[in-house]
């Protein structure tokens, strides 16, 4: 029995966002890594170099997705997937056969690479296979998946350094080399999946285009109104984006309408670093030691952490079509704000290293928690999903591209600046992420509209004449239902079809009998 089809296009983008997994496991395995006893041994790295560590993976990401954009719309989703895995590959290993820390950023660097490549084509690629429905859940697997791979790397990285003695390179370099695993299996597999149909149609391919359509909604029957409306409506946006704009970055600036989009988006990215997550997920570690907790019961509570986030993502999955984008944007920030509120009062009432209290050290660990929870469930999933499908077809390649610049931008900063500011200011840092967690929902409070369930090519309309400022306008006012009206000529015209041919069996069938 063949599958439902929204079911088909979640589990083509469940397989795509093995790409994610790759991004959270380095996310998870790197601050455990740099916290190892044989690390410090083997290498002896100062602040200055920890910090280097992190943030080259960054900046590596940084380039891969600006040339991702570039790539995603010339060698086509697939094809750009597959380059970023093998990219990935070839940086995973150098990073496990380090014998020195140049050896160690070269590889990660690599790493990174791929990973901006990968992160920035995989939610597009998703956004562009699934009924809009199910868009906010498809594309919240980014995620999810990145969560799923941050968890791996927690567990494994306890069970290495619980397991192999300080005088054992095993200890990291086992963590690091386990990486390279679901990249393969990536790289093997991904162009036997569909290549977007939007991306098929751009490009001189309406037929293959259609076909996919038909095969992601209705197992493969080319008649189906659903499949006939979106391939019409695909077919006329990009028609008028052909006529009316240029496949360039310069349209993403020239255009009014584009250029909001590429505002919410670049906030939205830039916007998430700021929350804290990057100086949680990498130095967390770190800020445990100073403040009495074994190196042992760091990695098993960071083991705990990616399920808390694991879960939270997969509430994200299960609700956000049904809650929406801004009202959750707001709400992660605000609670967000909150956690690192009473992270900063523990901080500043008992300095780590100064002072010993089970209780701060207790209260500092479920902040975190509580924190990771939050993000998880809003901030994290929706940056992903936002970018991805706010743009039109000619633009979207590039605009997501810029956005995840400049989300590796931030994350390279806060990467590199962190420990040094801890070590400097102190708990006095904190307050930088209270102050923007805040700023953060009173922007998209004030200029975010909701996208929930909009087909993509009816956004357009939306960020063309919606006013910028959100609060003040009707939702309902600015909702086209141009896909809808297709849907029911179509269903009206192939009912038409079914009566016609119906009629001319029974003129056949009495024409047989007269005869």
């Amino acid at each position: 029995m063949a599958l439902p089809p929204k079911v088909y296009q979640f589990l083509v983008s469940v397989f795509a966002s093995v790409g994610s997994i790759l991004y959270g496991y380095d996310l998870g395995v790197i601050a455990e890594a740099i916290a190892s006893d044989n690390f410090n041994n083997q290498f002896h790295p100062t602040k200055a170099e920890q910090g280097a560590v992190v943030s080259v993976f960054t900046g590596g990401a940084f380039f891969g997705a600006m040339f991702s954009g570039v790539a995603g719309d010339y060698l086509g989703r697939r094809s750009t997937i597959l380059l970023g895995s093998i990219i990935f590959i070839l940086g995973g290993a150098l990073q496990t056969g380090a014998q020195s820390l140049d050896y160690l950023y070269a590889g990660r660097c690599i790493a990174g690479l791929g990973v901006g490549f990968l992160v920035m084509i995989i939610p597009l690629y998703q956004a562009e296979l699934a009924h809009p429905d199910i868009r906010g859940m498809v594309t919240a697997l980014q995620q999810f998946m990145l969560g799923i791979g941050s968890l791996v790397a927690s567990w494994c990285a306890y069970g290495t350094y619980t397991n192999f003695s300080a005088d054992n390179s095993a200890q990291w370099r086992v963590p690091l080399g386990i990486q390279i695993v679901p990249a393969v299996v990536l790289a093997a597999l991904i162009m036997f999946f569909p290549e977007s149909p939007r991306w098929l149609i751009d490009h001189g391919q309406a037929e293959k285009g259609l076909r996919t359509l038909a095969r992601l909604h209705a197992h493969g029957n080319e008649s189906d109104p659903w499949v006939q409306a979106e391939y019409n409506q695909i077919q006329d946006a990009i028609s008028f984006e052909h006529e009316h704009e240029a496949k360039s970055y310069f349209e993403l600036f020239k255009s009014k309408s584009s250029f909001r989009r590429l505002i919410l988006v670049t906030a939205i990215q830039a916007s998430v670093q700021m929350t804290g997550v990057s100086a949680i997920q990498y130095y967390s570690p770190t800020i445990f030691a100073q403040i009495g907790i074994p190196t042992g019961d760091t990695l098993k509570y960071q083991g705990i952490n990616s399920i808390i986030a694991l879960i939270a993502q997969a509430l994200c999955i299960a609700f956000i079509d049904k809650l929406g984008r801004r009202w959750t944007m707001i709400g992660g920030n605000l609670g967000n704000m909150v956690t690192f509120i009473i992270a900063t009062a523990l901080l500043a009432s008992f300095p780590p290293g100064e002072t010993k209290n089970l209780g701060a050290e207790w209260g500092f660990i479920i902040v975190t928690w509580v924190y990771n929870f939050c993000f998880s469930c809003t901030n994290g999933p929706l940056s992903w999903i936002v970018p991805a499908e706010v743009f039109d077809t000619r633009t979207r390649a590039k605009g997501v591209s810029i956005g995840v610049m400049v989300s590796f931008a931030f994350n390279t900063l806060i990467g590199q600046v962190t420990p040094i500011a801890m070590e400097s200011v102190g708990w006095r840092y904190y307050i930088l992420f209270v102050v923007c967690n805040f700023t953060n929902a009173l922007f998209f409070w004030a200029f975010q509209p909701e996208t929930k369930k909009r087909p993509l090519e009816e956004m357009n309309y939306l960020f063309t004449n919606a006013p910028l400022f959100v609060p003040t306008m009707n939702m309902k006012d600015y909702e086209q239902h141009d896909l809808e009206n297709r849907l029911e000529e179509a269903e009206r015209k192939a009912s038409i079809s079914s009566h016609v041919e119906e009629s001319d069996g029974r003129y056949q069938e009495t024409a047989t009998k007269i005869s």
